[in-house]
């Protein structure tokens, strides 16, 4: 019987080796035709004692190692124990990518780490947004707050609603730009100091075309003789009607007189208006770093605090001030030139804020605000910071050359020769381009008399066009724009 079993079984590779591990030679065996072999269907019956850990990967790698494990010592039970760890995470991992064990903990402490962090990233935006709001809003408040309302102006003009003119292009903005002129407080030094009382030294009718793609100055010599209106005084009493100087408009009853004195005289109805004083334009000019200019003769004017020599310079607020206010000791002292410099200088301080990108960068363009709002006056409709920046906004896209400047058509006053009278039909015409948004040209001065004397003479070199239909030629006037150099005059 013991004969019969030993030669059935053959002899074993390994004394120690019990006669019923072969059916795991042969298991082995089998994985290792499965390399080469595509699979069969369903399990092979060698697998059948594995199923008591099922937890076990059917790879070939884990019955490799099985099969190893039959040539060690320790038997059936140190194979499994060997086999043990590619049948845990690892063997799933490498099968199906899942992360083993003794990865697990340091995922942990990385996704800890990286939640701790990003809760802390989180804490300071949300601490930087709240302070930079902060700032924002301090800022906002201050510069809001440094805007006076003039609302008695806004009330005056309310009781003779009637008479003024009404709107004819709904979106354009007419806008009066006051240059105050008086020697109280720290604008002492430039003049002397009567009780208070002021007089417009510079006044701008400012055109805004209602697709915002031209502005046009217009300034009204202070010396202009025009029918003021009765107003309402200081003292609360009414002054009378008269002829007389423009400025005295606002001596008079101030921004409601003049607005009223202006519409009366241009048919153009006024939508907003502002009144600077000294210190505000002077800030300005500091505030964008100072506005070159060229001098063809040196300045030295002691009533204007200027002494400047000739050639290309750089102003500050102080010289800039001056500049525009020097009147004896520039050309042949009159108003008209005065008021031409001024345009200049305006054109070259608009020029410069576009051109540095001012208007376009809220830390430069603060300094800006913050010097012009401290000493502006305006109606209730312009009292907020929203309301200038819709304004500047509004601005920004227009072509510097675009940005004119001119002085509303005038000639030396036929009873006195040291007062202006408006010429006529010029002055007319320019009104009506304004009040209903048709565009204006400027050239230079010299220009337009050459112009206008090759006209007069017939020899400007172009055909006649009479009944040809060609529309209305746009009405050009004396004057510059932004875009010009003061160098290349």
């Amino acid at each position: 019987m013991d004969a019969d079993v030993t030669d059935s079984a053959g002899p074993p590779s390994d004394p120690d080796r019990p006669a019923e591990d072969k059916p795991q030679d042969r298991s082995r065996e089998e994985s290792g035709r499965l390399e080469d072999d595509p699979p069969r269907d369903g399990p092979p019956q060698d697998d059948a004692p594995q199923e008591e850990n099922p937890g076990a990967p059917e790879t070939d790698e884990a019955a490799a190692e099985a099969g190893e494990g039959d040539s060690t010592e320790g038997g059936p039970a140190e194979a499994e124990s060997k086999a043990g760890p590619e049948t845990g995470p690892e063997a799933a991992a490498s099968a199906g990518g899942v992360q083993t064990w003794a990865d697990q903990p340091k995922d942990g402490i990385v996704a800890a780490r990286k939640s701790h962090w990003l809760r802390w990233t989180a804490l300071a935006a949300a601490f930087l947004v709240l302070v930079a709001a902060g700032v924002g809003w301090w800022m906002y408040q201050k510069l809001d707050g440094n805007i006076t309302t003039d609302t008695s102006a806004a009330a005056e003009l309310k009781e003779y609603e009637k008479e003024r003119p009404t709107p004819v292009v709904m979106d354009a903005q007419n806008i009066l730009l006051i240059g105050s002129d008086s020697r109280a407080g720290d604008n002492r030094k430039y003049g002397r100091d009567d009780g208070g009382s002021q007089r417009s030294d510079t006044t701008i009718l400012l055109h805004l075309a209602a697709d915002r793609k031209s502005a046009t100055a217009v300034s009204i010599p202070r010396d202009l003789m025009v029918e003021i209106p009765s107003c309402r005084t200081g003292d609360d009493k009414k002054s009378r009607e008269q002829f007389t100087q423009f400025n005295t408009a606002f001596e008079l009853g101030g921004t409601a007189c003049t607005i009223r004195t202006v519409e009366r005289m241009t048919g153009i109805r006024i939508d907003h208006h502002m009144v600077v004083d000294f210190n505000g334009f002077k800030d300005m000019v500091d505030a964008v770093n100072g506005v070159e200019i060229c001098l063809k003769e040196p300045i030295d004017d002691k009533d204007a605090h200027l002494e400047l020599p000739a050639g290309r310079q750089k102003l500050n607020g102080e010289e800039a001030l001056g500049y525009v206010r020097a009147r004896k000791s520039l050309g042949n002292g009159s108003d008209t030139e005065r008021m031409e410099r001024q345009q200049q200088f305006l054109g070259a301080l608009v020029n410069k804020m576009q051109s540095n990108g001012v208007l376009l960068n809220p830390t430069r363009l603060y300094p800006v605000l913050d010097a012009a709002t401290k000493s502006l006056t305006t109606d209730p409709g312009l009292d907020s910071l929203r309301d200038l920046y819709d304004l500047v906004r509004g601005m920004r896209d227009v072509p510097t050359e675009q940005v004119q400047f001119l002085t509303v058509p005038r000639q030396p006053y036929r009873n006195n020769p040291n007062r202006d009278e408006l010429v006529e039909p010029d002055a007319g015409d320019l009104f009506k381009q304004l009040r209903e948004d048709k565009p204006v040209a400027v050239v230079p001065a010299d220009e337009l008399e050459e112009a206008e004397r090759d006209k007069g003479s017939g020899q400007d070199g172009k055909p006649d066009d009479a009944g040809s239909g060609s529309p209305t030629p746009t009405p050009t006037y004396s004057g510059s724009s932004a875009a010009d150099d003061l160098c290349k005059q």
